[in-house]
């Protein structure tokens, strides 16, 4: 198929990098306008309690749990004059609007109300609001309502907070961010790329196939958010792995080719045999990807759908890309891919040899080979201490704690972050995230037995205070009447301000002691700490299939590569230890605070459950990728060896050690550059302001980097002389399914005779 695939491209070059390029404006047009149609939410199922407590606040109390919080500040004190006629003017001109409902402020509240919107300090108060509409037009309303409310005048500030103000605030951060990580990334590959070939020409390829991977990125994005809801968390993300990929594949292609045009083929059938070879790495290495990529849609909440939906696309248009417009440039430069070399005039000014860009290489002279034999020299001690340096560095994710994601995942220079802040510090009873509401829907009993609910509920450890239709209770006393409108022909909620954290394990343990308590009708809880349970419980339902069947997925493409039983199970292994040691520091780092000021994010002691997840399939999936292209020249140099006795090929231990020795040598210096060019394109993702970006950025790039260095070229060189020939051994019926429906080359085609490389 990837021959009668070569032989079409290189059959009609120019029309196909002409369709390329009509193509690729077509998307970035499409896709230009992606970023405003993303969402921000998706952390929790709409199924779960939670989310139901959500809805009938919103349908049946006028939105009694408010998304959009103005602050309003003034050294002269919230009940100066001046300050007010702010308040005043705020509250009008929300509830003047139609999408806004369930106003209230600290000026117009009752008296038992009133008291908790002012700030212990006495000089903030507050304006709630609910604005309706899904996500996306809560955010839309949001920047409307800021951009004309917040500011400062007469000394007087308002600042915007909220869920609708936050999401809107990510929204445009991240935005922002993608224009930078790109601008750091894109320039700093070409630079790397340039090392890696010295010829300019050679370089910029991987680079334009990468550029158009962005294209469509966004275009595929924006494709999604006409039938679902995709994550804004997934525009960073998935552009920035489809850069990575179309730069790896492309990079794999393009050496591969080179390295045919210094064998002595001639550029036509070089690219064929680029695209037979790499191409089949290419394709091999997509589907592991996208494979990985997939399992999240099993997740019931969009956040990670959104990454499986836009990343299967991402991974299949990075890879056609590699496989379908690269070759179509490689036939039409022919030698000139070699041209514009800049070693030449750099080792003129030094003194030193020209390199001969088609001169053969010798893979058992170099470094690599050199390396790989000493590591299989020393395999058990190598093996020792590289897996007990893993496993060491993963050690502090025994310690993780999960939490919900709330305003900190922005910088200290948000306002809706400032003014979150400022609610945590000096509003304690009206903390929207820690507070948890009961909904009894459908429930008409009157005052009385809500009234020993709410005063049940105030004598659990850490309440602050229980507002209820029955009145305020702060330990079993009622304070005063409740606010108006807790009650209804729906039912009743009741709001229980908290001073515990809702993600911590204390928070957990006061869940479950307000769930204890005998209501007199069905009760719904929601907010913080119930939102995170069923997050908790959600995501852990779901996790062992996703785990199966990436492990299944890997397992079944390995096989299918390699004919070996063992080669998939080593390599299942190799990623568990690299991803180990990837977590073990996103929780010293992220949970734990390390480097917090460096990195320039808030610590907050625990880590979203989501975010574990989500590395953990896009990093396994990518591991795969350098996995992939070593076995493959490991077995084109195994079934190379041996000798026939009898009409059998008969291939011993060396011949194992040897395979190993020259595969890395001839991919170790592609495959270590594919990993500094991803982890380049990846780490560019730490320059986000978000904390979520950020930790994948990290997470990803120490996953990369580890794998193609330590793993790769060290570790699985060790494991794999230890096993010796057992590597390649499947069970008899294995070794047929394998011959029969693997992967199998086909005979390679004669360099004088390019036509002929389509024969069986």
């Amino acid at each position: 198929m990837l021959i009668r695939i070569a032989q079409i491209v290189t059959r009609y070059p120019r029309a196909i990098l002409l369709a390329a390029a009509a193509l690729a404006i077509l998307c970035g047009v499409f896709g230009a306008t992606a970023a405003s149609h993303l969402k921000s939410a998706g952390f929790t199922s709409p199924d779960a309690e939670s989310s139901q407590v959500a809805r009938l606040l919103a349908d049946n109390f006028d939105g009694a749990a408010p998304n959009y919080v103005l602050l309003v500040s003034s050294d002269a004190g919230a009940d100066a004059p001046a300050t007010r006629a702010v308040g005043l003017h705020l509250t009008d001109t929300l509830r003047a609007r139609t999408d806004v409902k369930g106003v209230q402020s600290y000026w117009t509240a009752p008296p038992t109300v009133a008291a908790a919107l002012r700030s212990t300090n006495g000089k903030d108060a507050l304006v709630f609001a609910y604005l309706t509409g899904d996500d996306t037009q809560a955010q839309v309303a949001a920047g409307e309502l800021t951009e004309q409310l917040a500011g400062t005048t007469d000394g007087i500030t308002v600042r915007q907070s909220g869920i609708a103000a936050v999401f809107h605030d990510v929204n445009k951060q991240i935005t922002h961010d993608l224009a930078i990580a790109e601008g750091v990334a894109i320039p700093v590959s070409l630079i790397v790329l340039i090392v890696v070939f010295g010829s300019v020409i050679a370089a910029a390829l991987p680079l334009a196939v990468g550029i158009f991977a962005i294209l469509t990125t966004l275009a595929i994005l924006r494709m999604f958010t006409l039938v679902t809801d995709v994550s804004i968390y997934a525009l960073n993300m998935t552009t920035a792995l489809g850069l990575a990929l179309a730069i790896d594949y492309s990079l794999f292609i393009v050496s591969r080719y080179r390295e045919e045009l210094a064998n002595g083929l001639d550029p036509l059938p070089a690219t064929i045999r680029a695209v037979q070879t790499a191409g089949r790495t290419v394709l091999y290495s997509a589907l592991t990807v996208a494979l990985s990529l997939a399992v999240l849609s099993i997740f019931d909440v969009y956040f990670l759908r959104s990454f499986a939906y836009a990343g299967v696309g991402v991974v299949v248009a990075a890879a056609a890309a590699a496989i379908l417009i690269l070759p179509a440039a490689l036939v039409l430069l022919g030698h000139r891919v070699n041209s514009l070399d800049i070693r030449v005039p750099l080792r003129r000014m030094f003194g030193r040899p020209t390199p001969d860009p088609l001169a053969r290489l010798k893979p058992e002279q170099s470094r690599w080979y050199r390396m790989v034999t000493w590591v299989t020299g020393h395999a058990i001690p190598v093996a020792v201490v590289l897996i007990a340096l893993f496993l060491a560095l993963g050690s502090p994710f025994l310690s993780v704690k999960f939490g919900y994601p709330d305003d900190r995942v922005l910088p200290t220079t948000s306002a809706s972050r400032q003014v979150g802040d400022v609610l945590r510090a000096e509003f304690p009873a009206v903390n929207s995230g820690n507070n948890t509401t009961v909904v009894l829907d459908g429930y008409h009993g009157g005052p009385g037995p809500i009234g020993e609910y709410a005063k049940a509920l105030s004598r659990t450890d850490g309440v602050s205070a229980v507002l209820s239709s029955a009145g305020v209770f702060i330990k079993e006393k009622r304070m005063g009447g409740g606010p108006p409108g807790m009650a209804n022909g729906t039912g009743e909620y009741i709001s229980i301000a908290t001073r515990v954290d809702p993600f911590s394990p204390a928070g957990e343990a006061q869940l479950r002691e307000l769930r204890a308590v005998s209501a007199p009708a069905p009760a719904l809880f929601g907010g913080g700490a119930a939102i995170n349970a069923d997050a908790l419980d959600s995501l852990g339902k779901r996790l062992p299939l996703a785990v199966a069947l990436i492990a299944l997925a890997t397992f079944v493409v390995l096989f299918l590569f390699t004919g070996s039983l063992v080669l998939p199970l080593k390599a299942l292994v190799l990623n568990t230890l690299s991803l180990t040691a990837a977590f073990g520091a996103m929780v010293w780092i992220f949970q734990d605070g390390h480097l917090s000021g460096l990195l320039g994010f808030t610590p907050v002691g625990y880590m979203t459950p989501h975010m574990p997840i989500l590395m953990f399939c896009l990093a396994f999936g990518m591991s795969m990728d350098y996995e992939v292209f070593l076995l493959s020249r490991i077995r084109e140099e195994w079934l190379a060896s041996g000798r026939v006795v009898d009409g059998v090929t008969v291939r011993t231990a060396k011949d194992n050690v040897h395979a190993l020795a020259v595969g890395v040598a001839k991919t170790g210096r592609i495959f270590t550059a594919a990993a500094l060019l991803m982890a380049i394109v990846l780490g560019a993702l730490i320059t986000s302001k978000v904390s979520f970006i950020q930790l994948m950025g990290v997470g990803l790039t120490l996953t990369v980097l580890a794998d193609a260095t330590l793993i790769r070229t060290m570790l699985a060189p060790a494991l794999m002389k230890l096993m010796g020939t057992a590597n390649w051994w499947a069970p008899a019926p294995l070794a047929r399914l394998h011959a029969r429906f693997g992967l199998r080359e086909e005979t390679d085609p004669d360099p004088a005779e390019p036509v002929l490389a389509g024969r069986e």
